[in-house]
């Protein structure tokens, strides 16, 4: 049966039938699940679009019906996947004409909330595993950055690119992860290239599982912030050599810091 009308207060419609426009990296992570396991998967999906930045603390996900399409799932399976996210503190509820499902102000601490985030935590991390994410993601990034410099970026394209400079810069240490993963998903997504998106979102999931085990200094976000502003400059003026090598410097201090404290 279909959810009960807005105005008698169901959460899972205040976003309208339409809810808000999606960008090709909120596409990327609201897809079709994989059949078998598809409460899990639904759990993962929306864990990962908002440990990723895609829906930031206290912004509302889209409706129950738009999930349940965009995932290909029922709205029970939905309903039971956010609500098993709202037991561990990544999401509340709220009823009424304005309400719905918004994500928690202050996230919980990574690789401690749930079962989901609990098994990538545990996970051993192996030599190999360190190489193969790291150089995946190398391939991936510095192709994303050289692949948007030589596209000619709309001035919608190019003023979102400079926002997402913006706030990673000014992110606090709580906040940075979630926006820098924001900002390299930005410039994935200005690639132009629907497949790739989604490659980037699931190797930075598996990156940011490594990088949340090593501290996150100020010195080091400082360089990072300074090496993410040569990579935008670079794009945004069309040099796409050097948003590739700059981009490729960037990603170095990344992998050096995790084989610093994991190899």
């Amino acid at each position: 049966m279909d959810a009960a009308p807005r105005d008698q207060g169901d959460p899972g419609d205040a976003a309208g039938d339409d809810g808000p426009r999606l960008s090709l990296a909120d596409d990327a992570l609201f897809r079709p699940v994989r059949a078998g396991n598809s409460f899990e998967e639904t759990v993962a999906r929306l864990l990962q679009t908002i440990r990723l930045g895609l829906v930031a603390p206290g912004d509302a996900l889209p409706a129950e019906r738009d999930l349940a399409a965009r995932f290909a799932v029922s709205r029970d399976t939905v309903r039971d996947a956010i609500r098993s996210l709202a037991d561990a503190g990544f999401v509340v509820s709220r009823r009424g004409r304005y309400g719905g499902t918004f994500v928690s102000a202050t996230l919980p601490p990574a690789g401690v909330a749930n079962a989901v985030e609990d098994a990538v935590a545990d996970a051993e991390v192996t030599a190999a595993g360190i190489d193969d994410a790291l150089g995946l993601r190398e391939i991936l990034e510095t192709g994303a950055a050289r692949a948007a410099a030589g596209r000619t970026l709309s001035a919608q394209e190019r003023e979102s690119l400079w926002r997402r400079l913006g706030e990673t810069a000014a992110a606090s240490t709580e906040d940075y992860r979630r926006l820098d993963s924001r900002l390299h998903l930005t410039i994935a997504e200005l690639a132009g290239l629907g497949s790739l998106v989604p490659l980037v979102a699931d190797n930075r999931t598996t990156v940011n599982a490594l990088l949340d085990r090593i501290p996150l200094l100020d010195p080091n976000i400082g360089h990072s912030n300074q090496q993410h502003e040569a990579v935008v400059i670079a794009i945004l003026t069309g040099d796409a050599d050097r948003a590739a090598a700059a981009m490729r410097e960037h990603l170095d201090g990344s992998a050096a810091l995790i084989r610093g404290f994991l190899g």
